[in-house]
């Protein structure tokens, strides 16, 4: 009897814990990022050559991401959240294949010569990322999601037009709004 309790409350603390959502997505870092979005499209949109815009982007990346990845660790310290929980581990199994998979296509396809298709790729992998990592965070991470991929869509509907216009509203837009939201409702 007292063999089969104790497994009664594993079960019950196993399952608390794959149901627990991560919570340190932080919503001053997307605000931030979103930022550095808006001035980055405002800037890609003068470069003079696709190897000029693409650098501006990469650049903004490596700037944005540390930003993010800092807030997201004040943010778990602050709350007490573990980054490596079995939440924040599903969260990444989630996001992370996206963006690797847009980290080589980025590759592919500025070896192809085809600087067009990359506005719409990294719109809809980042979009996918989210949706992803949402299904163990919070609830509105869906939405992102959904809303970066519905860019992507326009992205693609619209090759060669207006890429700043699109990668601006995503990754500058998006996540000022976003963050915000999250800043309000759950907890920065």
């Amino acid at each position: 009897m007292h063999e089969r309790a104790a497994e009664s409350i594993e079960f019950i603390r196993e399952t608390m814990v794959r149901s627990a959502s991560f919570t340190a997505v932080p919503g001053q870092g997307g605000a931030a990022m979103g930022a550095i979005g808006v001035l980055t499209a405002l800037l890609a949109s003068r470069a003079d050559t696709p190897e000029r815009w693409l650098a501006t982007w990469l650049a903004a990346a490596v700037v944005a991401a540390p930003i993010g990845l800092t807030a997201t660790v004040i943010k778990a310290r602050r709350n007490h959240v573990a980054l490596w929980s079995a939440s924040g581990r599903r969260f990444m199994q989630g996001f992370l294949p996206a963006i690797v998979a847009g980290a080589a296509l980025t590759l592919a396809l500025v070896r192809a010569d085809r600087f067009e298709l990359l506005p719409p790729t990294w719109l809809l992998l980042y979009g996918a990322g989210i949706l992803a990592g949402a299904t163990a965070s919070i609830p509105v991470l869906t939405w992102v999601g959904a809303l970066f991929m519905a860019l992507g869509l326009g992205a693609v509907a619209t090759v060669g037009l207006w890429p700043d216009v699109w990668l601006g509203a995503g990754f500058g837009g998006l996540q000022i709004v976003f963050g915000v939201i999250i800043m309000r409702k759950h907890g920065g």
